[in-house]
C-alpha cells in the first residue's frame, strides 16, 4: 500500500508525525495546522466521490475542490513556515530538543 500524501506535499503519515510530536510537548499550532490539512484532503476526497454520483450537482462539488486547491498551498506553506520558525527537523518532522525542554518547562512551572 502506497502512502497517501496531500496534493502539495507532505503525506497523511508526515502530518500525524506532526501532530504527535505537537501534541506530546503541548504546542498546539502546528498539530492544528497539519489537522487543517488532514481535514482539506478529506473534504477533497468526498467532494471526488460526489462528483462521481451522478445524481449529485456537479457545479456546487466542483467549487468546493477549487477552493480547497486554491488555499491548500498556503496553508502547507504557512505549516512549513512555523517548522522551519520552530527550528523542527524537516527531515524526521522531530520537535527540537529546546523546544520541547520549554514546553515540558512551562508544562511543570
Amino acid at each position: 500500500m502506497t502512502e497517501k500524501s496531500t496534493p502539495t506535499g507532505y503525506s497523511v503519515a508526515q502530518l500525524n508525525q506532526i501532530i504527535e510530536q505537537a501534541m506530546v510537548y503541548q504546542c498546539a499550532c502546528p498539530a492544528q495546522v497539519s489537522k487543517l490539512l488532514i481535514e482539506l484532503s478529506l473534504l477533497t476526497q468526498y467532494q471526488r466521490d460526489c462528483l462521481e454520483d451522478t445524481s449529485a450537482n456537479a457545479q456546487v462539488h466542483q467549487r468546493i475542490r477549487e477552493a480547497i486547491a486554491a488555499v491548500r498551498p498556503e496553508v502547507e506553506a504557512c505549516l512549513t513556515d512555523i517548522l522551519t520558525l520552530e527550528g523542527w527537523d524537516m527531515g524526521t518532522l522531530e520537535m527540537p530538543d529546546d523546544l520541547k525542554k520549554r514546553m515540558i518547562d512551562d508544562l511543570s512551572g
